[in-house]
């Protein structure tokens, strides 16, 4: 077993004292009296706890108040972005965008893990490379070695949807929780595992689902009814998930006021994530005065500058790490690429949305539990959205009549037969067998091998867009209006609509409405935003933020926002990932 760090947390977990027989009396609870961490006492046990450690290619952002919106003309007369004071936590955010190494390095686990038994999760994650592609532009170039060549990789990946990049973060969470068990010497490593069972995730771990197959991973219980146990949340030692940044959370870490305050007053108002209200660098005093502070388009067709005295040294996506940091060392805050952030875009989300850590896409959910009230067990087969994929599947069908093959016919035919034949299983309460039935169907389409039969991955695609759950997860459903009835701060589990685009919020509402299950369900038909109508405006819009490498300067002022479907990406749209702050909203020292 290797070394461990010599931390506070390792001393009250593994109870050293005690064990070395020290003779030290443990700690006593203020409110009974009685010791923690004394089986004598029972074993409750209350933990000395440091500070939260600081996760990989993170940097620690001390929230506080800021006014969060529009500051500047909007010259696109949105009216969309209304400048509001609201208040962030503190929380750690990646210091440059996620690079085409890292986004790499995910896919070829994915590969590996999953390519054999669920090759669709690997489609799903994978970038569209497809996405540098113009109809008057020559970039096949890109398209063939931007994301795979090693001249790129510290570039940021892009063409990675809002979908995407959140089950990035999820891997990231894993991964990250798995090393720290492995460094600690609590989980023999396995990078060899290739099941649901057998790989790591950290809700698994938690609720007993992970199989760990070594005891070596145990520490001392002081419940006298055993002796050894698995780390605990209440331990502290695993990190919180990774995740992408709330609209004001990023929005206020691109700002960096903190370089620009004294005594909770902001010295000056800025126009960029630096100082003063110009592009280039004005301190006559710098040794980089006059140079560019970021990668964007500076005019009509000036990506670069003049050859001899390039502007910007860029002329699509730069290496992360290129240009100053900001105030809180986060690269590339305006410029290189646009990034996602977690919010549902809503025109009025800024005067909507609460005073504290403001945001809009909340749907609530809860671990699925057996009858005794233990966590159900993990997904064993990929689950889809069957709704979503007959949707785009059947539009599929309609546009492609004329060309498709018999054989291509009849491959469309049988997913949708598939598709009811799996929907009314499920109604039936036939869940397993209705997932592994799917699961067998679509390795059955990769069986055909017929000179005629040539769109069997664009059928499959359309499955892999819309995976819902995936084989060792463990299973969640959204909360129910009869089991909070009796809550006044919530009571449904969908509320991304509250206030702007739900039926209660619309201009039609008379308050005797009674919607049916259908007409609730998303916000596709609610009557205040008409989807593809008289609006894109829907639940699985997104908010983008910033300014990419082909966006002129007013992008590149942290307020403006931008919105586009989950599901699509783009060449100048990438991400990074954010993570909570527990505790107090300042670092302690050493940490």
């Amino acid at each position: 077993m290797q070394l461990r760090k010599l931390t506070s947390w390792i001393l009250g977990i593994l109870g050293l004292g005690t064990l070395l027989g020290t003779g030290c009396k443990p700690a006593s609870s203020g409110a009974t009296g009685w010791n923690y961490n004394d089986p004598a006492n029972g074993g409750f046990e209350n933990h000395a706890y440091g500070d939260q450690e600081t996760g990989p290619g993170l940097v620690f952002v001390e929230g506080g108040t800021y006014t969060m919106g529009q500051v500047d003309d909007d010259v696109n007369f949105a009216w969309d972005n209304i400048p509001r004071r609201v208040t962030v936590s503190s929380f750690y955010m990646d210091a440059t965008e996620v690079t085409n190494a890292y986004y790499r390095e995910y896919l070829y686990w994915l590969e590996r893990i999953h390519g054999a038994d669920n090759p669709e999760l690997v489609a799903r994650a994978t970038p569209d490379e497809n996405s540098w592609r113009k109809k008057l532009g020559y970039n096949e170039n890109y398209v063939k070695y931007y994301f795979r060549h090693p001249s790129y990789q510290d570039y940021p990946v892009v063409g990675v949807s809002w979908l995407q990049a959140n089950d990035y973060c999820k891997w990231r969470t894993d991964r990250v929780n798995e090393q720290i068990l492995v460094r600690e010497g609590l989980m023999a490593h396995a990078p060899d595992a290739q099941s649901a069972a057998s790989y790591f995730t950290t809700d698994g771990y938690f609720n007993g689902k992970f199989e760990s197959g070594t005891e070596e991973g145990k520490v001392r219980s002081f419940n006298p009814n055993e002796e050894v146990r698995s780390i605990r949340l209440e331990d502290g030692l695993l990190l919180p998930e990774y995740r992408l940044p709330t609209e004001a959370e990023w929005e206020f870490a691109a700002l960096g006021l903190i370089g620009n305050s004294y005594q909770e007053l902001v010295a000056e108002r800025r126009t960029y994530p630096w100082d003063g209200h110009f592009t280039r660098e004005d301190n006559s005093r710098s040794a980089y005065y006059g140079q560019m502070q970021a990668n964007f388009m500076r005019g009509n067709g000036d990506l670069m500058g003049v050859a001899g005295s390039l502007n910007d040294n860029g002329d699509i996506t730069v290496p992360v790490q290129t240009y100053a940091p900001n105030d809180y060392g986060l690269y590339n805050m305006a410029g290189n690429v646009s990034e996602w952030v977690m919010d549902v875009y809503r025109p009025l989300s800024t005067m909507d949305n609460e005073e504290f850590r403001p945001f809009r896409g909340n749907v609530f959910t809860t671990k699925q539990v057996a009858a005794d009230g233990t966590v159900a067990d993990v997904y064993a087969s990929t689950e889809y959205d069957l709704k979503l994929v007959k949707t785009e599947l059947t539009a599929y069908q309609d546009k492609g009549a004329k060309t498709f093959t018999a054989g291509e016919s009849k491959v469309i035919e049988d997913a949708l037969r598939a598709i009811e034949t799996t929907e009314g299983q499920l109604r039936n309460k036939q869940f397993d067998v209705a997932w592994e039935e799917m699961d067998l169907f679509l390795e059955g389409l990769l069986d055909i091998d017929e000179p005629d039969v040539q769109n069997v991955a664009e059928v499959r695609g359309f499955f892999s867009r819309n995976v819902t759950a995936r084989p060792g997860e463990v299973r969640y459903r959204e909360v129910r209006l009869e089991e909070n009835l009796n809550r006044d701060n919530y009571r449904i589990a969908d509320n991304i609509g509250y206030r702007d685009g739900d039926f209660e919020s619309s201009i039609e509402y008379e308050g005797t409405f009674t919607a049916s299950e259908e007409e609730t369900e998303g916000n596709d038909e609610a009557p205040m935003y008409g989807y593809g109508k008289s609006t894109l405006i829907n639940d699985r819009t997104r908010v983008y933020k910033g300014g990419g490498w082909d966006d002129r300067a007013y992008y590149l002022i942290p307020g403006t926002r931008r919105y586009l479907d989950e599901s699509k990406s783009s060449a100048s749209i990438g991400f990074r990932c954010a993570m909570d702050r527990l505790g107090p909203p300042v670092q302690l020292s050493g940490y």
